[in-house]
């Protein structure tokens, strides 16, 4: 027997109906390219896509072709994440932070038609758009005041392009299940893989952004996206915000400490979300100029992802800014969001050493998400807290497949995507990666966290960055290798920082070196290029080895 209810499609388009429907006037504020800040509402977000659409539909573009988006946050981009997606068309955002042969390979093997760029990527669209085959029309997103004198072949003006539309437009209805949006990862072991969404996974991915338990994004919140809008869809914030009438704070390409904190405050932001490399830069800044947060910011939540929190990095949001780290975690795979790290009630009571032992994991699953780890022989391992083994998902935003197959099958056999972690899960649900599959240290037959001592050593005060690569050993297989940015002004010896780790970590777990360097090599994403590391120093040998 079914149940006698209506049934509608779950579609991107119905969220920004929603939004014009319930909270038309709240604001999406943007920090633009061109320089000035622009405030709009959603009922010009509204507007402007249905022009967008009518503007795709003159330009030929039907239902599941690929439309690309080289552009930072800001609310043109907005209008395309609807207008794309809405007309029935697969909005492709693409990550200019990848390397050119890695742009040429993507938008080419998504078969884009049309390409969208900010001005900040002229140069970069200039030298791409003859290796371009697919791309019939190249658009950028300015008005007609910063239209270059450029090399681009038949170079369209945004403002112009959705000046000539009309801004009436009927979403057409599609199946759910049909493709909303493209996502490639970021390469850092052979070629970017795409991630194609579906309207279904999106709207049930935005639902589960909004749950108390997971993002709690609502009407109350100010929310600065600092996570990119090319990065797995921002983490799912514009269609989030769209469902709850959060207000959102757009900060273009300024991603500096001081821009980041001036919008924090003079925008009087509640809810920021970035990876950690730009909070970095973020309390860099308030320390250099000796600021005042906690008195000048409305700030209460700040949720991280993308990498391993330090510890010390949620102590500062605390201690400096009175706001709570929410750890979060996810990948392209899986829309992005897999678990949230929500206190329980017991543990906010708890003293604040151990409290931050549950805050430095990457949480609990959230509704709709399963997990569950194997070791090497595929047999499920117990959730203790202390089994680590191989991270296991699924759920209705995973992804079954990558786009046109790449890779052959990605799922086993009951259904569970392999995410490449290695991980514990204790008895309440609480996940915590201890490393990459390929990143984890074998020493002597047992595993080292690389994560775990890069954690510890960012505690210390004069560490601004670490890294922790395993080394070819004569009698332990593997070592680990620490490798060390020191914050700036500062000097520190190896010595101090191997004592500071001695009372951090197992002894057996202490670098059998330290190296101090200059900077650390990031992927597209804003994580550890370990597997560049590894090149870097294959023929490092320790001192004693």
């Amino acid at each position: 027997m079914f149940g006698l209810m209506q049934e509608h499609p779950l579609l991107v388009s119905s969220l920004i109906e929603h939004a014009v429907a319930s909270h038309p006037g709240v604001e999406i504020v943007s920090r633009t390219v061109e320089g000035p800040v622009h405030r709009c509402t959603w009922r010009d977000i509204h507007r402007r896509a249905k022009q967008a659409a009518n503007a795709l539909t003159a330009l030929g573009v039907k239902p599941g072709d690929r439309v690309a988006t080289l552009a930072w946050n800001g609310y043109r981009h907005m209008e395309l994440y609807f207008g794309v997606s809405g007309m029935g068309a697969v909005l492709h955002t693409v990550n200019p932070r990848l390397f050119p042969e890695q742009l040429e390979y993507i938008i080419n093997h998504a078969e884009d038609g049309v390409l969208f760029f900010d001005p900040s990527f002229i140069a970069l669209v200039e030298k791409l758009a003859p290796k371009l085959g697919s791309v019939r029309a190249f658009v950028l997103m300015a008005d007609r005041a910063h239209m270059p004198e450029t090399t681009i072949p038949g170079l369209l003006c945004y403002e112009e392009l959705l000046a000539a539309q009309y801004d009436e437009f009927t979403w057409p209805d599609i199946d759910e299940r049909s493709a909303a949006s493209l996502c490639y990862t970021s390469g850092t072991t052979g070629k970017p893989k795409g991630v194609l969404y579906s309207h279904r996974s999106t709207v049930l991915h935005a639902f589960g952004a909004c749950t108390v338990d997971s993002l709690a994004v609502s009407r109350k919140e100010t929310a600065l996206l600092v996570v990119p809008m090319f990065h797995v869809n921002a983490w799912s914030m514009p269609y989030a915000a769209a469902m709850s009438g959060a207000r959102l704070v757009l900060p273009g390409p300024a991603l500096d400490g001081a821009s980041v904190y001036s919008l924090l405050r003079d925008e009087q932001v509640t809810l920021a979300l970035g990876v950690p490399t730009v909070w970095l830069m973020l309390l860099q800044h308030v320390s250099a100029a000796g600021l005042k947060p906690y008195a000048e910011l409305a700030l209460h939540r700040v949720v991280i992802g993308g990498a391993a929190v330090p510890r010390a990095m949620i102590e500062a949001f605390e201690d400096d800014f009175g706001a709570i780290v929410v750890h979060a975690w996810g990948m392209t795979e899986t829309s992005p969001v897999g678990t949230v790290n929500n206190l329980l009630p017991t543990q906010r009571a708890l003293p604040p050493e151990q409290r931050l032992d549950v805050q430095t994991t990457q949480g609990r699953a959230v509704f709709g998400v399963r997990l569950k780890l194997t070791d090497g022989e595929g047999r499920t391992l117990p959730h203790d807290g202390q089994a680590a083994g191989h991270l296991k998902i699924r759920g209705p935003w995973v992804a079954s497949a990558y786009y046109r197959d790449e890779g052959g099958p990605i799922l086993d056999d009951e259904g569970w995507f392999d995410t490449g972690d290695v991980a514990t899960i204790d008895s309440d649900g609480y996940m915590h990666i201890t490393d990459r599959s390929k990143d984890v240290i074998k020493s002597g037959g047992e595993w080292i966290s690389s994560i775990a001592i890069e954690n510890a050593a960012m505690g210390h005060p004069l560490v601004a960055e670490a890294a922790v690569i395993g080394i070819a050993h004569p009698k332990w297989q593997e070592r680990p290798l620490l490798l060390v940015v020191v914050k700036p002004g500062q000097t520190l010896e190896r010595e101090v920082v191997l004592n500071y780790l001695k009372d951090r970590i197992a002894k057996w777990w202490l670098p059998d070196d330290v190296l101090f360097v200059h900077d650390l090599p990031h992927t597209a994403t804003g994580k550890l290029l370990k597997a560049k590391l590894r090149e870097q120093f294959r023929d490092y040998r320790f001192p004693d080895a």
